[in-house]
């Protein structure tokens, strides 16, 4: 029998929320990929700031985990540390998983249950004693029953971001992982850590289950993505489980003052279109996928809503919604769990980029971040089209006209000055499609150095 409490909130969230889009089950035609389609499932996972969500209350966890569901995300891994405030957001979320879980089941959604995971983040957690463990274990004990944990290879599933300096007080790193995750838990684990260590040391780390490589996600220098990264990981793992990394960007601009970090990884060449490509190619290698990030807004790859607590981040965030990207991710996620690209029924356009130029100069006292020469001046374009089409996108005097496929195709626009965005499709010589993204006006003389990217869906 339900409380009554309970059945008073799932009810309240089937009349205040109206069901998203749920995916579409691709129909016969199907674009075939590579490999073979592996016999057990694919799983996508999206990286949640806890340390965000100070003044989040339980409808928010239930607004996001119906968005990110909508967009095929299995799961979110919240990042946890340790502010005496931050388990009372993670009761909330579970609470909120579930209910939304039963308000499907009322409605009689046939669907998997939206799943937690804890990822515990070792920059602000201690783990030089053995007694520093006590976290851990209490979130493990608390959670590893619950239905809306998420279970792999039949194991509640865990991982971390860092804690390759940790021992617990044990003679070293996996010594004290052992004890934590293994030997000292009320239940087993499935323990899939991001260690920032070289891959070859892997072999002797025996308290992992897999590994999550966590900067997978971007290219560390000045060159397109590639699998190399992924590949070093997987050479050493001995079929242990894999978490590839996947992002769209990533720009950080703190003063000496605060955080002191400043600087860019290198987004050109569809940095994120041309990631999630690479994960679906490779799909046989991977288990797990965990976009980078749903909600970290001090480095600028989030894909959710802006809302809850920006770290200080609103010099280059605000204005600044990515939520296109998780309609594009949308139809990646379908490709990397099925194997096969879902059909395309509408014509959409996904637009992204900076608002000014990498080698402008402004009074910003903060300084242009580091990496700043490494990235073009251009405008990011995915088309997805049910039918070939032609396709002009403009800015200013820069303009890129070409005849498109039907599917999924990449372009870029090469900016040169102060312009305003405009796409336009063609079919026989007719418009059927213009979208001149309100807010998407590049200029030559910023006022401060704001590398974040303006990201643009047509409806």
């Amino acid at each position: 029998m339900w409380h009554i409490a309970t059945l008073l909130v799932v009810l309240n969230i089937i009349l205040l929320q109206v069901d998203a889009a749920r995916i579409h089950h691709p129909s016969q035609h199907h674009i075939h990929l590579t490999h073979v389609r592996q016999p057990h499932h694919k799983v996508v996972v999206a990286h949640f700031m806890v340390g965000n969500t100070l003044p989040y209350q339980f409808l928010d966890w239930v607004k996001d985990i119906r968005l990110a569901s909508s967009k095929g995300i299995d799961a979110f891994a919240l990042n946890i540390g340790s502010d005496p405030w931050q388990p009372d957001r993670v009761a909330d979320a579970y609470r909120a998983a579930k209910a939304v879980s039963d308000s499907k089941k009322l409605l009689g959604h046939i669907s998997q249950p939206f799943k937690l995971f804890l990822s515990f983040d070792m920059n602000a957690i201690p783990c030089a004693s053995a007694s520093d463990d006590n976290l851990i274990r209490h979130y493990v004990d608390t959670y590893h029953a619950h239905p809306n944990q998420l279970i792999y290879a039949g194991q509640p599933f865990y991982s971390t971001f860092g804690g390759e300096g940790c021992t617990f007080g044990a003679q070293d790193l996996n010594e004290g992982w052992m004890n934590v995750m293994k030997k000292n838990s009320v239940t087993g684990t499935h323990f899939v850590p991001s260690f920032f260590i070289e891959p070859a040391r892997l072999h002797n780390v025996t308290a992992i289950d897999g590994v999550f490589s966590w900067n997978s996600a971007w290219p560390l220098g000045n060159t397109a993505i590639t699998f190399d990264y992924d590949q070093q990981y997987l050479s050493h793992l001995s079929g242990r489980t894999y978490m590839a990394a996947v992002s769209p960007w990533f720009f950080t601009h703190y003063g000496k003052d605060t955080y002191n970090k400043n600087f860019i990884y290198r987004p050109d060449d569809w940095l994120f279109a041309t990631r999630w490509e690479l994960l679906i190619k490779q799909r046989e290698s991977i288990d797990l996928a965990q976009v980078i990030t749903w909600n970290d807004y001090g480095e600028s790859h989030y894909v959710g809503p802006i809302e809850g607590a920006q770290p200080n981040s609103q010099a280059w965030t605000d204005g600044f919604d990515h939520q296109g990207w998780l309609d594009l991710m949308h139809h990646y996620i379908i490709g990397f769990k099925t194997g096969e690209y879902p059909v395309i029924t509408r014509d959409r356009i996904f637009l992204w980029g900076r608002l000014s130029p990498a080698q402008a100069n402004t009074p910003d006292p903060i300084g242009k971040p580091a990496n700043y020469d490494i990235t073009r001046d251009a405008v990011w374009a995915v088309a997805l089209l049910p039918k070939a089409a032609h396709i002009k996108l403009t800015c200013g005097p820069s303009t890129v006209t070409m005849e498109l496929p039907s599917g999924c195709s990449k372009l870029s626009l090469p900016l040169t000055q102060s312009c305003s965005v405009v796409a336009v499709l063609y079919r026989m010589k007719k418009e059927v499609l213009t979208f001149a993204p309100k807010g998407y006006t590049f200029t030559e003389n910023p006022s401060n150095y704001n590398f974040n990217a303006f990201v643009a869906a047509s409806p």
